[in-house]
């Protein structure tokens, strides 16, 4: 009893305050040689005390500290909180660090989940293709899912024609026919009509840019477009496209002076 005597009213101990904030009292022993957060007392006895500023200092610190802040960074914050407009404008900047470190954990775990789909859609172990994939959803290209589906030398080919400004080029072009295309299949424009050929014209010549001269790349662009993907959500938007330009193509390629294919025809 005399112990607890001894412990000044509005003080708490090590042990308390690490218990309130689920903390073990070597965590605040190392905020304390750190700098972090110092005991506000200390006992007749010798024990640190705390105060309940210090507890919403601590509460400060290992919430910056679970969203991966560094205690570098941490610091910075422990500013004097003397009067309202102190503690509310560390809190402010607080909650919006706190936010945009949410936000960059949710594009993370958006991303993983996503990769593991491709991951187990696979089926085999292909690192190289898991690379791709990454650099494509940190890129947001929605198409990345195709990756899958490209061997190896339409990958290599891939690399070489693109860095990432002109990928990203590419796809926002890509996307944006696409989109136009989608309007079309809506209205029902039927696949002989002029909107549609022309919407045809600029996917055939998207396509040849993408082959940059090499035409034995066009029968594989042309299988993989023609996968049929509906079974996954994400990619039906794809097959929409697939589906509606299939009996446009073959109008389109009739009206050509000659056969695109026949170059790569064996």
């Amino acid at each position: 009893m005399a112990e607890h005597r001894a412990i000044p009213e509005g003080y708490m101990t090590v042990g308390e305050i690490a218990k309130k904030m689920g903390v073990t009292v070597r965590t605040l022993q190392y905020y304390d040689k750190e700098g972090l957060l110092s005991p506000s007392a200390e006992s007749e006895g010798g024990r640190r005390l705390y105060t309940d500023k210090d507890l919403v200092t601590l509460h400060q610190i290992v919430s910056l500290k679970s969203l991966g802040f560094s205690l570098e960074d941490i610091r910075k914050y422990m500013v004097s909180l003397e009067t309202p407009s102190d503690v509310a404008s560390v809190l402010t900047k607080q909650a919006d660090d706190i936010r945009e470190k949410i936000e960059q954990l949710s594009i993370a775990l958006s991303e993983i989940e996503q990769l593991k789909e491709e991951v187990l859609q696979m089926q085999t172990v292909n690192f190289k293709k898991y690379a791709d994939i990454i650099v494509n959803l940190q890129m947001k290209n929605d198409s990345y899912y195709l990756i899958k589906h490209f061997d190896d030398d339409t990958l290599d080919h891939i690399r070489s024609q693109f860095d990432k400004a002109s990928g990203m080029d590419f796809m926002d072009r890509f996307n944006r026919l696409t989109d136009e295309i989608i309007e079309l299949q809506k209205k029902g424009v039927p696949p002989k009509s002029e909107k549609c050929q022309q919407a045809v014209r600029k996917y055939w010549d998207l396509i040849m840019e993408f082959a940059d001269g090499d035409l034995s790349m066009i029968p594989k662009l042309m299988e993989i477009g023609s996968i049929d993907t509906a079974s996954v959500p994400r990619e039906s938007r794809q097959k929409t496209v697939n589906d509606y330009l299939s009996p446009a193509f073959e109008i389109y390629f009739s009206k050509l002076e000659k056969n695109p294919f026949g170059e790569v025809e064996q």
